[in-house]
């Protein structure tokens, strides 16, 4: 069980030895895709200064989405399956749901390091949009790995569809939330 336990926690997205099934790897693209998104929306509004850098911000959406992504699942796949899920399936729910942790990890870097006094407060902001939005349209280039195809000379204007798309979103989500 322990051993289960371990590969389930902290097995790979792809793997050239056993890579995820097709469901998994969409529910961690899907997750990573809703993940980048939302720190990207938390970070546009974010006032820095030099006490405040937005650190907190962008983590308790990551954590807040993790959490409310990982219930979700469970009770899509309740449904779904038309019986209450085991705890098995709901460590892999939240597994699959870890792509929204990751996607505060550079942000909060990029953050800290204004916290230090490194880097202007609002280079950094603006730095980790960019970031993010470059993190949003590479995953162009996994879901071309998942399909076992190489990249295309088309896939790069994809990624910028992508990065230009989901900025369309963030743009709404600030305008109707903020």
């Amino acid at each position: 069980m322990e051993a289960s336990r371990h590969a389930l926690l902290h097995g790979p997205l792809f793997s050239r030895s056993a890579p995820l099934d097709r469901r998994n790897a969409a529910s961690r693209i899907s997750a990573y895709v809703y993940g980048n998104v939302l720190i990207l929306a938390a970070l546009i509004p974010v006032t820095t200064s030099a006490e405040h850098v937005g650190i907190l911000i962008v983590l308790g959406t990551a954590f807040s989405t993790f959490i409310a992504h990982s219930f979700a699942e469970g009770v899509g796949q309740s449904v779904q399956q038309n019986r209450p899920i085991s705890a098995r399936e709901r460590w892999m729910d939240m597994r699959d749901s870890v792509p929204i942790l990751s996607s505060a990890v550079l942000p909060c870097v990029i953050l800290g390091i204004a916290g230090l006094g490194w880097l202007a407060p609002r280079t950094a902001q603006l730095l980790a949009e960019v970031v993010m939005l470059i993190r949003i349209g590479g995953i162009v280039f996994v879901i071309e790995r998942l399909n076992g195809a190489r990249p295309r000379r088309s896939t790069l204007l994809e990624a910028l569809l992508l990065a230009v798309a989901a900025t369309t979103v963030v743009v709404v989500k600030v305008i109707m939330t903020h």
